[in-house]
């Protein structure tokens, strides 16, 4: 990774806008927005919501596999900034805890149970539609500031153009079936994590790491070999032998 924030920030966009081909991991690159978003703007844990057939908010992409973090972004409460942002396709941000305690009661006290000060959830959106939101959670108040919250809008913005199907942005509508893919991705995940886990007798964190660690290196998809695992027909200690 290059050195200095500002060439993080390009390299990030460099990153992304490659993934604008006919055929590409949708997973990776929404876990890589997530992962470059994390460390960019100073957050200690984000991840990435779309919206499925029947507009109900999913976990697509992750910073944490951690149980109690899933637990707040699966948290069925009815608010919260995530549901705002894709509402109203705007930054959902709040100065402080007693903002966040206000405008979402519930999720605000969800999220300082388990450490968090400041969640601020960013439209993915390409002119009137909007597909999820990136959300990063913050251990420290204090929204983000104009040029974070711009920089932040650009890469959700180039990541949604990338699960857009057609390639003109005045005709662009999003294909049910290439979220779908997604979301159904996500899924197969979750399965090859739980039984690397279990058969490896490593955390999930660890688990989802060494699967992705194995998809880069021999270039593969993650759901690729997700399937692989899940199927039995690649075995958990070959991920440890690429990792």
């Amino acid at each position: 990774m290059p050195d200095t924030r500002e060439a993080r920030l390009v390299d990030t966009f460099v990153t992304l806008t490659d993934s604008l081909v006919a055929d590409f991991d949708v997973v990776e690159v929404l876990q890589t927005l997530a992962d470059r978003a994390v460390e960019l703007f100073d957050a200690a844990a984000g991840a990435i919501h779309l919206a499925n057939a029947h507009h109900e908010l999913e976990v697509v992409a992750s910073t944490s596999e951690r149980s109690s973090f899933f637990g707040l972004l699966q948290l069925n409460a009815g608010e919260g900034p995530c549901i705002t942002a894709v509402t109203t396709g705007e930054l959902a941000t709040s100065e402080d805890l007693a903002e966040l305690q206000r405008r979402w009661p519930r999720f605000a006290e969800a999220s300082e149970q388990r450490g968090y000060a400041g969640v601020h959830a960013i439209p993915m959106r390409l002119r009137d539609t909007v597909v999820g939101s990136l959300n990063l959670f913050r251990e420290s108040e204090g929204a983000l500031n104009g040029a974070d919250a711009r920089a932040a809008q650009a890469l959700a913005d180039v990541a949604t153009i990338s699960l857009l199907q057609q390639r003109t942005i005045e005709n662009a509508t999003l294909e049910a079936s290439q979220l779908q893919r997604a979301l159904d991705s996500r899924v197969l995940i979750e399965q090859a994590k739980g039984y690397v886990s279990r058969a490896l007798d490593v955390d999930l964190d660890t688990a989802f790491r060494l699967i992705r660690q194995y998809a880069r290196a021999n270039q593969e998809r993650l759901s690729d070999v997700a399937r692989a695992v899940s199927g039995q027909q690649l075995a958990p200690a070959a991920l440890v032998g690429s990792a």
